[in-house]
């Protein structure tokens, strides 16, 4: 039983430049020890390996043949993520895979009736969703509906992909997009959370005027439920390292409105405009050590994942309707 033995932890493909988001929780969890990584670039697999002192292999089959993980960190190129995913819940091993899961909303659905027809436990890292935003919006506004969001969040230049030596992400064969794929579905799930299934895409609007690559460097989508509204705002724009950004969330409710000005600021202004300051952590990178510990928890107790693979599928095929909704890309 995992609740009595210490689980053993996978992790693929961790040349992944999110790498860093995750792994110094994983190797500080009790009662979890990583005992292998891989990467299809051996080298890349052999130097985390080296730092943690674990297997390196090229071949994720080949791991989990050889060490039987009880859960998978799941990274790596996109246009692989399906077939690894699959191949996952075919060994009925419980993983947690990082979005998008795929290139397309028909190979994240494929996927998603795999696990559920297998029963595997597959988390994907929405992590707004563990967010101290959300806690406090929930805390203070429990009984009040949400009326508008506008989310910008504008990451650094392509060239950080490059540094990181994930030039792959520039290759929408690869990558499936850009910054909407990537950057996007976060702000695009965080709002189907908040107002409900019935999300949808109003209309958007991508270009790739800054760099001139084949991926989109900005982004806007509108989506409607209801009534309600919300823009979700990205791009490759800001100058900047990874985990930097340009952010400013604004969101409505029935007697408040909320201004997230920057990654741990929060203003509250109520009806009569009175301000309430708040240090609230409001982007994804704080919050990845919460969902690494989480998600282990979950696995070990046989609960299910905050997110799942169903909401990965939903959330790429609002993607999916951004990307047709702007046309092409110019």
């Amino acid at each position: 039983m995992l609740e009595t033995r210490v689980m053993r932890v996978a992790l693929v493909g961790v040349s992944h430049w999110h790498l860093s988001l995750y792994l110094p929780e994983l190797v500080r969890v009790p009662g979890a020890e990583i005992v292998g990584v891989s990467d299809d670039r051996l080298s890349s697999a052999e130097s985390i390996a080296g730092q943690i002192g674990c297997a390196a292999y090229a071949s994720y089959e080949q791991m989990c043949g050889d060490l039987h993980p009880d859960f998978v960190l799941a990274l790596g190129e996109h246009y692989r993520m399906a077939a690894l995913g699959n191949y996952l819940a075919d060994q009925r091993i419980a993983f947690a895979m990082e979005k998008p899961c795929g290139v397309s909303s028909i190979e994240v659905e494929e996927l998603a009736r795999n696990c559920s027809e297998h029963d595997v436990f597959a988390a994907v890292p929405f992590v707004w969703r563990q967010s101290e935003l959300l806690a406090e919006m929930r805390k203070r506004f429990a009984d009040e509906e949400v009326s508008y969001m506008s989310l910008r969040w504008i990451a650094g230049p392509p060239s950080r992909y490059v540094d990181s030596d994930c030039a792959w992400m520039l290759d929408p064969q690869r990558s499936g997009g850009g910054c909407t794929i990537n950057l996007g579905v976060h702000l695009l799930d965080f709002a189907r959370f908040i107002f409900g299934a019935g999300t949808s895409v109003a209309s958007a609007a991508m270009s790739n005027a800054a760099y001139g690559l084949g991926i989109e460097d900005y982004s806007l989508v509108a989506l409607r439920c209801g009534s309600r509204r919300a823009v979700a705002e990205t791009g490759y724009l800001f100058p900047g390292p990874h985990s930097s950004f340009d952010m400013h969330f604004t969101i409505k409710t029935e007697h408040s409105y909320l201004v997230a000005t920057g990654p741990n600021r929060l203003l509250v202004y109520d009806d009569s405009g009175s301000r309430t300051d708040l240090a609230v952590m409001t982007t994804n990178v704080s919050h990845y050590p919460l969902f690494v510990r989480d998600v282990l928890d979950r696995v070990r107790t046989g609960r299910a994942p905050v997110a799942t693979m169903d909401d990965m599928a939903a959330a790429m095929r609002l993607v999916e309707d951004a990307y047709s909704a702007a046309g092409a890309i110019t």
